[in-house]
C-alpha cells in the first residue's frame, strides 16, 4: 500500500462533528495525522435541520459535539481534539489556528468541509419540496449562506497561508468541500452562490500559494448520506443514470485522503466532481 505521507502531520477539518466532517478525521488520523476537528452544534430550529425533520437521527447527529470522535481517534492510538466555535464570527478564525496550534502543533491541511445552509427564491410564492413557503432572496439569507460556505473559508484560508508563510513551511494541503453553485441552484440561491465563491477563493489559492508547496483542489461530493436523504430522494438519485450515485461520507473521506497525500502532489487547482 502507498504511503500517503500524512503521518505526523497536522489538519483542522471544519464541521467535522458528524457525516463527511466527521469521516474525514477519522480517514486522516487513519493515515497518522493530528486532527483539530472544529463544530457548531445546531439546534432544532436551524433551517438545516428543520429541512429534515422527519429524520431525527440526523437532527441529533446536527446536535452533538465532537468529543466521541476525538475519544474513538485517541483510543485508536491516533491524535485528535477539537473546539466548538461559530465560523460565522470572523474574530474565531486566528483563535481556532492558536487553538490547533496549542493542541496539536502548526496546521498544515485545512479541511473546508462546514456549510450553512438556507433555502431562498427569486420566484414569490414558492414552496419546497415539503410544501413549505421558501422566503425570497433577501439580506438576511443572503449573509446565512455566504458567513460560513464563503466568509468563514476565505478568512481560514488566508489565516492558514499567513502563519505557513511566516514559519517558512514548505508544505501544505487546502481542500475545500462544495456542491457546485455554478449553475444556479434554484430554491436554495444564495447556498448556490456561496459555495461557487468558495470555490473561487480556492482556485485563486492555489494560484497564489503554489510557490509556497501548498497545493489547493475544490471536491464536490456526490449526494452523500450523512442523513438527510430521505428513501424517496435516494431512490431518485440512484435512478437518475449511471452518472448519478448516493455516495457514503467514508467514500468522500478516501478521496480527501488521496488530494492531501504524497501521491496528489502535483494536483492543484482542480475541481473534482465525485459521481
Amino acid at each position: 500500500m502507498a504511503d500517503t505521507g500524512l503521518k505526523g502531520r497536522v489538519a483542522l477539518v471544519t464541521g467535522g462533528n458528524q457525516g463527511i466532517g466527521a469521516a474525514v478525521a477519522r480517514a486522516l488520523a487513519a493515515e497518522g495525522a493530528a486532527v483539530f476537528i472544529t463544530y457548531l452544534r445546531l439546534s432544532a430550529d436551524d433551517p438545516g435541520v428543520q429541512a429534515v425533520t422527519a429524520l431525527p437521527a440526523y437532527a441529533a447527529a446536527r446536535g452533538q459535539t465532537a468529543d466521541a470522535l476525538v475519544a474513538e481517534i485517541r483510543d485508536r492510538g491516533g491524535k485528535a481534539a477539537s473546539w466548538e466555535a461559530d465560523l460565522a464570527d470572523a474574530g474565531v478564525i486566528p483563535r481556532l489556528f492558536d487553538r490547533a496550534e496549542a493542541e496539536l502543533g502548526p496546521v498544515e491541511m485545512l479541511v473546508n468541509n462546514a456549510d450553512s445552509w438556507v433555502g431562498d427564491t427569486f420566484l414569490p410564492g414558492t414552496n419546497d419540496r415539503y410544501g413549505r413557503r421558501l422566503p425570497m432572496v433577501s439580506v438576511e439569507s443572503l449573509e446565512h449562506g455566504f458567513a460560513v460556505n464563503s466568509r468563514a473559508a476565505a478568512l481560514l484560508i488566508a489565516e492558514f497561508s499567513r502563519r505557513h508563510v511566516k514559519r517558512g513551511a514548505a508544505w501544505g494541503r487546502i481542500i475545500s468541500l462544495t456542491t457546485g453553485g455554478a449553475p444556479g441552484f434554484p430554491q436554495e440561491a444564495s447556498y448556490g452562490a456561496s459555495k461557487n465563491a468558495l470555490e473561487s477563493y480556492t482556485m485563486a489559492a492555489a494560484m497564489e500559494l503554489g510557490r509556497h508547496g501548498i497545493t489547493a483542489n475544490v471536491l464536490c461530493p456526490p449526494a452523500t448520506d450523512t442523513g438527510w436523504l430521505t428513501a424517496e430522494l435516494a431512490k431518485a438519485i440512484a435512478e437518475a443514470g449511471p452518472l448519478f450515485h448516493v455516495g457514503r461520507p467514508e467514500e468522500v473521506a478516501e478521496v480527501v485522503v488521496f488530494l492531501a497525500s504524497h501521491q496528489a502532489r502535483f494536483i492543484t487547482g482542480q475541481r473534482l466532481a465525485m459521481r
